[in-house]
């Protein structure tokens, strides 16, 4: 497999495509917004210069990982050649659905699709196509280039060769593939997004303040970064995506997202993406609290 689609040109799309394109595949990266693409392609270098000024990388491999990236709006003219397309949009099942749907009837027979679904079943997923043996979940974490963790999540239907030339694919990008089963959630979110909405609801609860909870988890449990700003990191909107996910597809009120998460989403709080969530983080009031109207 040498031919690279990625769809989807924001953080975890540009994030793919950044990694596909250093390890040397040709990348094809498709957004129906040209302006998404430019910036997709702007931090891309911003992402590759921060690698060379650590003494990782030469100018000329940043030219080279470069000029391996096509950007495209239409996935008409990007997916022709493709050996395996990585969809990577928004954690929404309509739209989802919609793009597989695309994807099978333009994606040569032997093209494998995946997607960098976090939580959203494989198995459904693959249902909309005429190839479900060839659909398979890749979830990546952020940001990409630097993560070293796949989740490799077979559907009901994915066969033994989609998910051996997955892996080895993950392999030979220098991560590290870890087989999972179609459940929602997954791994990494089933256990990630209860501690997050804990959390929140700690806050909520009026238990501790926002750097305080963070702090707790950082010194006490040795945790890189808090669950309220890896919250913010990921995006709040997409927390509360997974948590309903779950939610439905387990019916345990424990998955149910607390509604200070479902206010601050509501009121497009959404964290780095928007500005502003548990953290400030425009230029004159970075890493400050949330104003105190989100806290109730």
């Amino acid at each position: 497999m040498k031919n690279i689609v990625v769809i989807g040109a924001g953080t975890m799309g540009n994030g793919i495509a950044h990694t596909f394109a250093q390890t040397g595949f040709k990348v094809n990266l498709v957004d129906v917004q040209e302006e998404s693409l430019q910036k997709a392609m702007k931090t891309i270098a911003s992402n590759l210069d921060r690698i060379i000024a650590k003494g990782n990388l030469t100018e000329e491999q940043k030219a080279e990982t470069l000029s391996n990236i096509t950007t495209f709006t239409r996935l008409e003219d990007a997916a022709g050649n493709a050996d395996l397309i990585v969809e990577a949009a928004t954690e929404n099942l309509d739209l989802k659905l919609k793009i597989f749907a695309q994807m099978d009837e333009i994606a040569p027979e032997n093209c494998i699709l995946a997607t960098n679904t976090s939580s959203i079943s494989i198995t459904k997923i693959a249902s909309v196509t005429k190839r479900p043996d060839k659909v398979i979940g890749m979830h990546f974490m952020n940001p990409v280039p630097v993560m070293k963790l796949v989740e490799i999540i077979k559907g009901y239907s994915t066969s033994k060769e989609t998910f051996d030339r997955i892996y080895k694919m993950s392999e030979n990008l220098g991560k590290v593939p870890v087989e999972v089963n179609d459940y929602p959630g997954f791994v990494a979110n089933r256990i990630l997004m209860p501690m997050i909405n804990e959390a929140i609801e700690t806050l909520y609860n009026g238990v501790a303040g926002v750097e305080e909870i963070d702090t707790v988890m950082k010194l006490g449990m040795a945790h890189p970064m808090g669950p309220l700003q890896l919250a913010d990191f990921i995006g709040l909107d997409v927390c509360l995506a997974i948590l309903n996910v779950m939610y439905d597809g387990f019916k345990n009120p424990k998955y149910a997202p607390c509604p200070l998460l479902v206010n601050m989403v509501t009121a497009n709080k959404k964290g780095i993406k928007s500005g502003e969530g548990f953290y400030d983080y425009s230029e004159s009031k970075k890493a400050e609290k949330v104003s105190p109207m989100f806290v109730k």
